[in-house]
């Protein structure tokens, strides 16, 4: 992997990390297409440590937020433990889904059909906008279904939100607060697990620069995604991100059942 394909898996990175397309899935698709997902022990440590740049993003935009109480990160941390208790039992199976694009492409559309409802059937909130910690609960619940590649671990924490009667706005922001702790942990997991083979940790210090740009440009992409993000959401609501899932994961559906190699272009 060059820096140039460096770069181009971080924009993705950035863009898709907080908006409800699936981060997961996206990096899946354009490592295919671009013909280096998998290809290398660095590649898989590259698309986990450039995580950590989206995840700052988060902490500088919302900076106030995290300084509020302690019973914020009480919050978070209830909502966390089922994505990560399920996430580490189920690690060897949600890996192998990795590799497989036809899941990726089916939980996108399938997503992306939820989309064009969710405004109609959640768009309800009530005036008190607190997230307790039951509510931070059943939204960690639901973020556990994001384990499967495709489905996007920030559309199933914002509807899962709305479901409880909070506003777009809300349920968004919470999702972003969410992605902290769950990336972090998933991405530190993994990291270590590389980071035990010495082999690994000469790799990364060889690469070290395409680590340090791989991860501004995701945090200056993830910071521009966020607030455009909240902002179309605000005014326009979900279908657009639907027609976006239903149309991408067709696209890559229809390639797969013609035979298609992913990587030709």
């Amino acid at each position: 992997m060059d820096l140039f394909d460096a770069i181009i898996l971080a924009i993705v990175e950035g863009i898709t990390e907080f908006l409800p397309i699936s981060s997961t899935g996206h990096m899946i698709i354009v490592g295919k297409l671009i013909g280096v997902a998998g290809s290398s022990e660095f590649v898989k440590a590259y698309e986990v440590i450039i995580q950590f740049g989206a995840i700052l993003s988060v902490l500088v935009l919302y900076w106030k937020r995290f300084l509020q109480s302690l019973n914020f990160y009480v919050k978070l941390f209830i909502a966390v433990v089922p994505a990560l208790l399920l996430g580490f039992l189920f690690k060897d199976y949600i890996n192998d889904l990795l590799e497989n694009v036809t899941v990726v492409a089916v939980m996108l559309v399938l997503g992306g059909v939820l989309m064009l409802f969710v405004d109609t059937w959640f768009n309800k909130p009530d005036p008190d906008q607190t997230v307790t910690y039951k509510k931070g609960f059943f939204i960690g619940l639901a973020q556990c279904v994001a384990l499967i590649p495709g489905v996007s671990r920030s559309m199933a924490s914002i509807v899962s939100g709305m479901a409880q009667k909070f506003n777009r706005k809300t349920a968004a922001e919470f999702s972003f607060f969410l992605a902290v702790p769950t990336m972090a942990a998933a991405s530190g997991y993994k990291l270590l697990e590389l980071l035990m083979n010495p082999e690994n940790a000469v790799l990364l210090k060889d690469n070290l620069l395409t680590l340090i740009i791989g991860n501004i440009v995701a945090f200056i992409v993830a910071m521009l995604a966020i607030k455009g993000f909240i902002s179309f959401l605000t005014k326009y609501g979900f279908q657009a991100f639907g027609y976006y899932r239903i149309v991408i994961g067709g696209i890559i559906l229809v390639f797969i059942a013609c035979g298609a190699d992913l990587t030709m272009f």
